[in-house]
């Protein structure tokens, strides 16, 4: 210690003399020589004094802000090459370096270049200008560093002259990957792209989508923004705000700028997550103003500051909120820890930098370990010089150093060393190394690009782009103990391009993440979709509803998903699609259930009067009705109208769908002819003109009109359903529930079927309404004109309210109307003949009907007498005989031929025998009755 003491002045002027940069040799911070020589580039002060903010003078300015973590850095190449040196790797030969201060900035890395670039062995560091240096020997075989980016950008440019390899263990820009430009750059830790990667999908993961980003303004910090964009954007994050720092602590406006970016920091409330691409020099003054007004936010540290022992110490770190941070995997670091605890007991030897160290740890003796880091990076080689409270006593603070190391660094950096070892081993296979031009530095570059080695069981290698991708370890800043502590949280696996926890505890600590909200715009929960304003950021939007039939089922979603909408469907501000409910007018439905009654009913009714026609079949009303047969027949075709209406019931089927309707259209068709036939029988009776008579007598053929008119139906029907067939349809217009419905297959088909049977109709309403004044107790006629003017009026109700009512009571609608036109024809054809031949049995005679006959007729004769006696007036020819002459006896030559007379046969077929006291009154003309 005394021995120190006494040598303490002489250091420091040496010490000032070296950074004075007197002469060339003043550059080098570290030494050894050795048979190889590996140069070294490390920021081991944080800026340069300049006297000057524009210097007028070329002159290479002193350093200050020591770096303690890259002190530690430098150290771990020193260790890395000492363990070589003693290991069997490369025997026979030593490897030396040199070592040099960037002081963080291009000016003095460059002149640090130069100097590695001079001539192997010269008298005087020179650079030799050749068109080949192929064959040219530098000083140095390879170089490792530099610390910052942009510094290796500048340095990279400069030994691709004679392509140097340059094994950086920190520079992480992307854009060194590209070796076209950087064609001897390597580097043992990942390329940014994977850092902003995996810091975009970790912003992602927790939720956030609104963030800010403080960055350096120089290469470095602009390329990493630029890269971070690019990922955010493919994670849908968007980015508030991008403050750009001064890439320089002597920068004069460094200040200003960091209270303009604290500013917007405070300005944008809704941002509360900061990704910062900074310095550690750079951290530790923003981070001290952040405390100062109270910011409370999450960052989200690059690997330059994540494991930053310094910055983690600052007083009140915690009241900035919490800080996640990616940082470069390590190894093991129990040899570099006694590698540090015996370095105070070796010789210190050509390394300034170690000196320097001592003698700050002395200057600061008298401080915590807490705000050791801060006194040390305040004192510049001025300050030191002026200081007159050194103590002589040697200070080394060992756990200060061991607290201080950045273990991916400091792994990162022995990775390089051992890398080019391993090339350099390829290389003297088969030459001797000992020998400085064995190999040139070029050689040395293409063995390097293709090694290969383990480190702790890991295979490493250089890629393609000259990088070396060991993944990163995700650290969280705790406070324990009212202390700061960097924790690992989980592993980023490059290849899974995924987070990997160790347990669940980390899980745990990445879901408690995801409670900081971070967002422009609320969450838009299910139900609800993302709608841009006029922001150019997307994330700023407003939450809407999903319309009918849409949905989303997640948070945050772009779109709304459609549903199915023949088979599902959804409400308003839905998350998810509802199953159609299948709905048909089923056989327990109460309005089903009361149609099938009506049906039923009419059935009963038709059994009722088939008994009471049956067994009346010989009464004069029975007759008049044409006879059993076609009574039978009509009342065949209103049972099946009533059945037809149970195949509009129940779950359509295809046999259904086309029955329905051909059973209603053929049975109503049939019906309405056999009607029609009685029309015009009627006509026929009790028509007195002659010419119509005639028309009549032609056209009355039952039978063969019978089957026309039906046949028409029947082939109308056939062609309907072999072209168009109907068939089950499910309709889902409605919104919640499906419609299990019978399609027609043509509506014009319907329309012609329903418009013949209507056609069919009109014409029997036509005959029936030119019968309807026949006696009292038979007139069918107007009772036939009541039955169509019921089916007209119904019919024509139908069509509106068919097109406009839609739902499973859709057929209902024309059960309805088949049941009031087959109730209504039913009803004025047979309930009339039932309620006399019940209630009336005294009119249901041979003799009261003939009376009735003989009354009309003789109110008929009288009549036409009249009438014919005022035309023959008028045209002067005799008048008819007198009617008075009537047959007494069937004997009579009139009982067959008069013209006054009925036909015998044709009374026979309608009521049998005539009694004799009805032939005394006037006669009846024969041919009505003929024709009845």
């Amino acid at each position: 210690m005394a021995i120190f003491g006494l040598l303490m002045p002489i250091l420091l002027i040496c010490f000032n003399i070296s950074q004075s940069c007197w002469s060339p040799d003043d550059f080098v911070g570290a030494n050894s020589p050795g048979d190889i020589v590996i140069g070294g580039l490390f920021a081991i002060h944080g800026k340069m004094l300049h006297s000057e903010e524009k210097p007028l003078k070329p002159v290479i300015a002193n350093c200050a802000g020591f770096e303690v973590q890259v002190f530690l850095q430098s150290l771990a190449m020193v260790h890395a090459i000492e363990i070589i040196n003693n290991s069997t790797l490369l025997p026979g030969i030593k490897l030396g370096y040199e070592i040099y201060d960037t002081c963080a900035e291009v000016t003095r890395a460059m002149a640090a270049a130069l100097r590695l670039l001079s001539k192997f062995n010269a008298s005087k560091d020179l650079v030799e200008l050749r068109c080949n240096y192929s064959d040219y020997m530098p000083r140095v075989k390879a170089v490792i560093g530099a610390t910052y980016s942009e510094v290796s950008m500048s340095v990279a440019r400069i030994l691709n002259l004679q392509l140097i390899p340059q094994v950086s263990h920190a520079s992480t820009a992307e854009i060194l990957s590209d070796k076209v430009r950087f064609p001897s750059f390597l580097r043992t830790v990942p390329s940014d792209s994977y850092q902003t990667k995996a810091m975009a999908q970790l912003i992602h993961k927790s939720g956030w989508n609104w963030i800010g980003i403080i960055a350096t303004d120089d290469d470095f910090g602009r390329l990493a923004v630029e890269s971070f964009g690019l990922q955010a954007m493919a994670n849908n994050v968007c980015i508030a705000f991008k403050e750009m720092l001064p890439a320089y602590l002597s920068d004069s406006t460094i200040h200003g700028k960091i209270n303009q970016a604290l500013e917007t920091i405070v300005k944008e409330t809704r941002v509360n997550v900061i990704v910062v691409f900074l310095r550690q020099f750079h951290v530790m003054k923003l981070f001290r103003k952040a405390i100062e007004r109270n910011i409370n936010k999450t960052w989200i540290a690059s690997d330059n500051w994540s494991a930053g022992v310094k910055i983690s110490t600052i007083p009140n770190i915690s009241r900035l909120g919490k800080v996640v941070g990616f940082t470069f995997k390590s190894g093991n670091m129990s040899s570099f820890h006694d590698f540090l605890s015996n370095l105070h007991s070796t010789p210190i030897g050509n390394n300034m930098f170690l000196r320097e160290y001592t003698l700050l740890m002395s200057t600061c003796s008298h401080i915590n370990d807490q705000d050791l880091s801060k006194c040390i990076s305040n004192y510049s080689l001025d300050m030191l010089m002026q200081n007159r409270t050194i103590t002589s006593s040697q200070q080394w603070r060992e756990e200060f150093l061991i607290a201080n190391i950045e273990p991916g660094f400091i792994h990162s950096t022995m990775l390089a060393v051992h890398a080019i070892a391993h090339a350099i081993r390829n290389q003297c296979k088969d030459r001797n190394c000992k020998d400085p031009y064995a190999f040139a530095p070029w050689e040395l570059l293409e063995e390097l690009k293709d090694i290969k080695f383990t480190d702790n069981e890991r295979d490493v290698y250089f890629d393609s782009h000259g990088d070396i991708n060991t993944g990163y370890d995700v650290l969280v800043w705790k406070e324990i103990d009212g202390r700061m502590v960097i924790t690992n949280m989980a592993e980023y696996d490059l290849e899974q391009d995924d987070f990997i926890f160790a347990d669940e505890e980390d899980e745990i600590e990445l879901m408690n993440l995801k409670n900081v909200q971070s967002k422009c715009s609320r969450k838009c929960h299910p139900g609800q979709v993302k709608k841009v304003s006029a922001s150019p950021h997307t994330c700023c939007y407003e939450c809407i509803s999903c319309p009918e039939n849409y949905y989303t089922n997640q948070s945050d979603m772009d779109y709304c998903i459609l549903c199915n909408n023949r088979t599902h469907w959804s409400p308003v501000n839905s998350s998810t699609c509802y199953k159609k409910v299948i709905q048909y007018l089923n056989w327990n439905d109460w309005f089903a259930v009361l149609l099938l009654v009506l049906s039923a009913l009419g059935i009963v009714l038709i059994c009722a009067i088939i008994i009471i026609f049956t067994r009346n079949v010989n009464t004069p009303v029975v007759k008049a009705s044409g006879g059993l047969t076609v009574c039978y027949v009509i009342l065949l075709c209103h049972f099946l109208a009533f059945v037809s209406t149970g195949f509009f019931i129940g779950k359509p089927k295809p046999y259904k769908c086309k029955a329905r309707q051909a059973l209603f259209g053929i049975s109503f068709a049939l019906c309405i002819s056999c009607i029609l036939l009685k029309s015009l029988k009627i006509l026929l009776a009790f028509s007195f003109d002659p010419k119509i008579q005639k028309i009549l007598k032609c056209l009355y053929k039952p039978i063969p009109i019978a089957s026309l008119c039906t046949g028409a139906q029947v082939l109308i029907c056939v062609v309907w359903i072999t072209v168009r067939s109907p068939f089950v349809e499910e309709n889902s217009s409605i919104r919640r529930i499906i419609i299990l419905e019978c399609n027609e297959g043509s509506t014009v088909a319907l329309g012609i079927m329903l418009g013949y049977v209507a056609l069919l109709a009109f014409i029997c309403f036509i005959c029936a309404f030119k019968g309807r004044k026949l006696p009292e107790n038979y007139n069918e006629a107007k009772f036939i004109t009541f039955g169509m003017l019921i089916y007209f009026i119904a019919w024509i109700i139908f069509i509106p309210v068919y097109t406009t009512t839609f739902g499973k009571y859709l057929p209902a609608v024309e059960i309805i109307v088949i049941l009031i036109s087959n109730y209504g024809i039913l009803s004025c054809t047979f309930f009339p003949k039932c309620y006399i031949i019940l209630y009336k049995q005294e009119a249901n005679t041979k003799s009261a009907f003939l009376k009735m006959l003989y009354n009309y007729s003789s109110k008929s004769a009288g009549n036409l007498s009249v009438n014919q006696s005022s035309l023959d007036s008028k045209s002067g020819t005799p008048p008819i005989p007198s009617t008075n002459a009537c047959c007494k006896t069937k004997g009579d030559k009139n009982w067959l031929n008069g013209s006054c007379h009925f036909q015998a046969s044709g009374y026979k077929e309608m009521i049998g025998d005539v009694p004799p006291k009805i032939l005394t009154g006037p006669a009846i003309p024969r041919r009505r009755l003929s024709s009845i």
